[in-house]
């Protein structure tokens, strides 16, 4: 019989007459296999070559699910045809044995993945747009109940919302419109003066600001302050079950939350837009002040006749409309939104991406549809 021992007594190979087994001795488990787990696997899985080698598990004094993994793994995830084992150690085989044997699946080249995506995509516009249409079928259906009911009209939640979207967005929209008025009517006056045609400032700033840039400012403005407050809120009612009580005690989302929230910020958003317009027009006016030496009164007494009231009407028009198409998609997505913070952040993005998006193509909208409206 000649016997070959490794220098760590971790295994021994007998060989004699009748068979030829790999005694394993020692203590297989994660502490003393820490440093030497792969020299060790290595080893025995040159032995693990020969499938008609019987290896002898009973030397093994001590064993865990390391050991039990590390065989395993030098065995290929199969049991070796000759295996001596005592019986504790042979439940934990059984138990490594029937865990299910996943492989890695190879990721296969889908060439028609960008008409998968489109699809999606226009899958999820028709559930959202669907979703909205839903909603301002049950918004008609509010004002005519609220019609035959004035006396449960909620005067004070369109009163909150009125005071939040509008008064309290006063600064912020008289800040960016005074500046943008600035820069407008500097960078015009610059060009004009090049053609002698310094008093035709007036026209340019109250065209481009009345009729399409303080609109659009005002509700781009709204659409990333209060359109991202009202989708957090409704997200956060959401997230703590509040949407859940309101409806196991029978009150209406429709008529509580989301009806004060369009009609408030329909009637706000005229009044800021108006506010956003007339700040852009003194920045825009101190502006050519200073660049063409054109008077306060002059611009006071000239602004009426350049610029027709029509214009000031389709401002304020497009305002109402920005307004409660801001309020409509902020209540959409907040609605939506899951009982969970990652979907909260998802939801308020989701709304003033597309309350922005939805702003802009109304804007022109209105350009196309009424571009003959207030130009003489």
């Amino acid at each position: 019989m000649s016997t070959q021992k490794s220098g760590n007594d971790w295994y021994q190979l007998i060989d004699d007459d009748h068979s030829r087994r790999l005694l394993l001795t020692g203590d297989f488990t994660l502490v003393a296999l820490e440093n030497r787990y792969r020299h060790l696997a290595a080893a025995l899985t040159r032995y693990a070559e020969n499938r008609d080698l019987c290896w002898d598990l009973s030397g093994i004094r001590h064993i865990d699910t390391a050991g039990i993994v590390l065989l395993w793994q030098v065995w290929n995830a199969q049991r070796p045809d000759h295996l001596i084992m005592r019986p504790e150690h042979e439940k934990m085989l059984r138990r490594i044995e029937s865990l299910p044997n996943k492989k890695p699946e190879t990721e296969k080249k889908d060439f028609f993945w960008p008409l998968r995506s489109i699809g999606k995509l226009g899958l999820l516009l028709w559930d959202n747009l669907t979703a909205i249409i839903i909603m301002i079928g049950q918004l008609l259906l509010d004002c005519l109940y609220f019609l035959r009911h004035p006396a449960h009209i909620p005067w004070r939640e369109i009163s909150a919302n009125l005071y939040r979207t509008g008064a309290q967005a006063l600064v912020i929209t008289a800040l960016v419109g005074f500046l943008i008025g600035i820069v407008l009517s500097y960078l015009s006056s610059e060009q004009l003066q090049m053609f002698g045609a310094d008093i035709f400032i007036v026209n340019i700033l109250g065209i481009s600001i009345i009729r399409e840039l303080g609109p659009l400012l005002a509700a781009i403005l709204v659409a990333g302050r209060s359109g991202s407050s009202m989708t957090a809120q409704l997200g956060v009612m959401r997230v703590t079950q509040e949407l859940d009580a309101l409806t196991v005690m029978g009150i209406s989302h429709s008529q509580r939350l989301i009806f004060p929230k369009i009609i408030g910020l329909g009637l706000a958003m005229p009044l800021l837009v108006l506010w956003t317009s007339a700040i852009a027009l003194l920045g825009g006016i101190i502006a050519a002040e200073i660049q063409l030496g054109l008077s306060y009164y002059y611009f006071y007494h000239a602004l009426p006749d350049s610029v027709p009231i029509a214009n000031l009407w389709l401002g304020l028009g497009k305002g109402a409309v920005s307004g409660m198409v801001i309020a409509l998609i902020a209540c959409h997505f907040g609605l939506r939104i899951k009982p969970n913070t990652e979907s909260l952040g998802e939801g308020t993005t989701a709304s003033v991406v597309t309350s922005i998006t939805v702003v802009i193509i109304i804007d022109a909208i209105f350009a196309v549809v009424f571009s003959d409206v207030g130009i003489i």
